[in-house]
């Protein structure tokens, strides 16, 4: 086979002016005559234009660099398989960290998210070998629940998920038991019948939690058939002691139970539905609500209007509409409609039912302007803001999460206790739903332009205002005041002497 690829043979390249061409010089192909054999030619040619399908040209030559030190890893070693299949990804990681301290470069990189927080990664060199092999891996042929990774569109059933999330695998590897993963496979399997994504893979976020803890106390247990009330209490325990508090560790336990029960019913243990009783799940702890302050929705838009054109609407339509993030970009093209002169947006919320309610003209001239836009960008999509990987979906809330928190990162933007801002969009809505409470409507109106069902919640909201309680209460107390001081007057002394002690 040919031992150059060229970079006008990648995907990534076909559209790329002359202009780059020239400035890679005699350097734009990748050499595969550094291997040592003609199959290992042929699938790192084959890696190469996988990748130039998903990736821009500048990480092709970023991923290069790495291959060509990976080959020089190579030379210095005699029994090199005639394969990239000959060994298992970790000796192959271990030659590409031997020729990296050899050369005195570090294991390990730093990254620090948009969230602030830093972790300690492998570094690029290692990562590139790691994702080489394991692209290389054969295509696992069994029946797609009988895998660790489901493939969610091979399951043959609908999964019922939120748009503004692309969940596309389920992975089962961290359950660490063999025997309760393919146990936890057939309960997941059914849930997936009834449930909501979401809910489901949060009962594998606390079934692994589970695993780990069996796996460091209960070495011996394979199956959830050997589980009993008292494993279950010393599990309790464990979690109300080990220092990590959580606000959901409600959830958590009902998750864990669900997925138990399910279990049991589907291999005929009984025990499994009787493990926990009711005084097993804590208390919720209610979550204070908070609303951002004037000042600070000021700093935050401030910044927000200097994002993508789209972005920036879908911010302030969130504002403006006071819905959730999942009903915002979820706004359809045929949202808008007149109803007696007045403008009126229909909300889909993903998680309850359809309403309307009124608009003011400059909310109705945003939208159109969006819609204008997503035309523009995208023809006839469905939704006003588009995924642009695939037109066919909303624009996702990661998207929209990190282009903020990437502006906050860098425009250091803090709230009024001087702490920096999260991405928090409920905020938004609850900000919006206390604005309301100033206006002096009435709770069933509040409930209706917020999208509940019932007034209960408008409690919530109503609290967020005590300063504005407050004062109204003080100007009404000033007012009776005036009234009774106007009444005191003539009857004595006695009653002076009340003017005297307020």
């Amino acid at each position: 086979m040919e031992n150059r690829l060229y970079y006008r043979e990648l995907e990534c390249c076909k559209d790329t002016d002359e202009t780059f061409s020239r400035a890679a010089g005699g350097k734009d192909f990748i050499d595969l005559s550094l291997l040592p054999s003609e199959t290992m030619r042929e699938e790192i040619s084959r890696y190469f234009r996988y990748r130039g399908m998903h990736v821009s040209l500048n990480t092709i030559q970023h991923e290069k660099v790495a291959y060509k030190l990976f080959c020089q890893a190579m030379q210095d070693r005699r029994d090199l398989p005639d394969s990239l299949l000959g060994w298992e990804e970790s000796r192959w990681v271990q030659v590409m960290k031997g020729c990296l301290l050899k050369k005195g470069m570090p294991l390990t990189q730093e990254n620090q998210s948009v969230y602030g927080t830093t972790h300690i990664l492998d570094s690029r060199y290692i990562m590139f070998v790691r994702r080489l092999i394991r692209f290389l891996q054969p295509e696992d042929e069994r029946p797609e629940r009988e895998k660790d990774i489901w493939n969610l569109d091979r399951l043959g059933i609908e999964i019922k998920q939120n748009p503004i999330y692309r969940t596309v695998t389920l992975d089962f590897r961290g359950i660490h038991q063999t025997g309760i993963r393919e146990e936890a496979k057939q309960a997941v399997f059914l849930h997936l019948k009834y449930e909501n994504l979401g809910t489901v893979k949060r009962e594998m976020s606390f079934l692994r939690q589970f695993s780990n803890y069996l796996e460091e106390q209960h070495k011996g247990l394979d199956s959830c058939g050997g589980i009993d009330r008292e494993l279950i209490e010393e599990y309790l325990i464990h979690k109300a002691t080990d220092g990590n508090f959580r606000k959901a560790n409600s959830d958590n336990i009902i998750k864990l139970r669900s997925v138990l029960e399910t279990i049991g019913k589907l291999y005929g243990w009984p025990h499994l539905e009787k493990l926990f009783i009711n005084t097993d799940i804590p208390q919720e702890v209610q979550a204070e609500f908070k609303a951002y302050s004037d000042s600070e929705l000021k700093r935050l838009n401030a910044h927000i209007t200097k994002l993508d054109e789209q972005i920036a609407r879908c911010m302030v339509l969130h504002q403006m509409l006071g819905t959730r993030v999942s009903d915002t970009l979820t706004l359809r093209r045929d949202c808008l409609s007149m109803s007696d002169g007045v403008n009126m947006v229909t909300i889909r919320q993903v998680k309850t039912t359809v309403y309307e309610k009124p608009v003011s003209a400059e909310v109705a001239a945003l939208i159109r302007k969006a819609i204008q836009c997503s035309e523009e960008r995208h023809g006839e999509a469905d939704y006003i803001f588009v995924d642009e990987k695939d037109k066919s979906r909303p624009l996702q809330y990661t998207t929209v999460k990190h282009k903020v928190l990437n502006m906050i990162l860098k425009e250091d933007l803090r709230d009024d206790a001087g702490k920096r801002f999260r991405f928090s969009t409920h905020m938004f809505r609850r900000t919006y739903g206390a604005k309301l409470t100033e206006l002096h409507l009435d709770d069933w109106t509040i409930a209706k332009l917020l999208g509940h069902r019932g007034v209960h919640a408008v409690m919530h909201y109503r609290k967020m205002n005590n300063v504005v309680l407050a004062e109204e209460t003080r100007k009404a107390r000033k007012a009776q005041t005036r009234i009774l001081y106007a009444n005191l007057d003539g009857w004595g002394e006695d009653y002076e002497q009340i003017r005297q002690n307020d």
